[in-house]
């Protein structure tokens, strides 16, 4: 891929706090509009809503932490331009550390979503000429972290940033949202794989989720497939499962995976019982969808408590 001109990111060292999860990958600007139907060839639209703000799997986990009153980082790059100023200033507002954040001449990547009324949603992804960071582009040597999230999409520093972690027996997590080089080299590396039902079907090469679950089961130690409106399996040397999906009224299900991966990461900092975890982790995936926009309808922790005890009660059940 192209060589880019990239600013080193600051010395770990400098952190003070010791954080829940860092969140390493990709960033994005994210253009959301709501349309009837999709476009057919050479059909113009009109959107009856739309939603600017920043996204991109791990950026969008952090955040997710953030607002569940996690200690939170991002690690990754925006470009030194309009869009990867705005991003970088929603992420410092929501409590995110980017002290680890590599800035650049090339431009942030940006993604439009066209989300349909049923919830489901198509995006278009641009990222031009902006490489891959390089392995050595962030120092993790003097970082403390309980849990590090990884999304795939910068496959040369995170290979480098799970062999730290490895070496310093740290917590290691993978969204696998697509199979590509990331996704695909750090499956078998991790310690929780939480993988797509697309991710599932093309590495396991099945229709079959509870075929792909096993076979997901050879290459890491616990596996999860999400779903969508049918809830996940789960499998672990401990046994295996699966949940349904809570009942909510989808609007926009951009970003339902980045909530689920960072509650997730975050009930795993805090060694939640796992059924505890995974239903900690779906009502924030459920929430997301109730409203457009993926970092937009990113919930807080009064509203996944609020959801989970209306389960409890019966009101709400998954």
């Amino acid at each position: 891929m192209p060589e880019m001109q990239q600013q080193r990111a600051p010395d770990p060292a400098v952190l003070l706090n010791m954080f829940d999860v860092l969140c390493v990958g990709h960033a994005s600007y994210d253009v959301t509009m709501s349309v009837a139907h999709h476009p057919g060839p050479d059909e113009k639209t009109a959107a009856d809503a739309m939603n600017l703000a920043g996204g991109g799997p791990a950026a969008n986990a952090a955040v997710q932490v953030a607002r569940l009153g996690g200690a939170t980082a991002f690690c990754g790059y925006l470009g030194n331009d309009i869009l990867g100023e705005a991003h970088l200033g929603e992420l410092a507002a929501e409590g995110v550390d980017t002290s680890l954040l590599v800035r650049g001449v090339n431009p942030s990547p940006v993604s439009q979503v066209l989300a349909k009324p049923d919830g489901s949603r198509s995006v278009v992804n641009y990222k031009g000429d902006t490489a891959w960071l390089a392995a050595d582009a962030v120092d993790f040597s003097a970082l403390q972290t309980k849990v590090l999230l990884f999304d795939g999409h910068e496959p040369l520093l995170s290979v480098a940033g799970m062999a730290w972690a490895q070496a310093n027996g740290m917590v290691t997590m993978l969204d696998a949202g697509s199979l590509h080089r990331g996704t695909r080299e750090l499956a078998p590396r991790v310690g929780y794989l939480a993988a797509s039902a697309g991710f599932a079907r093309e590495f396991a090469a099945t229709d079959d989720m509870q075929l792909a679950l096993q076979r997901l089961r050879e290459q890491c130690a616990t596996v999860i497939i999400t779903l969508g409106n049918q809830g996940l399996l789960w499998a672990s040397s401990g046994g295996s499962g699966s949940l349904p999906a809570f009942k909510v009224s989808a609007v926009d299900s951009t970003g339902a995976g980045d909530a689920f991966h960072g509650a997730l990461a975050l009930a795993l900092a805090r060694e939640m019982a796992w059924p505890d975890a995974l239903a900690f982790a779906s009502a924030a995936g459920a929430l997301s969808c109730t409203r457009l926009g993926a970092r937009a309808a990113l919930p807080d922790a009064a509203a996944v408590s609020g959801l989970l005890k209306q389960s409890d009660s019966g009101a709400c059940r998954p």
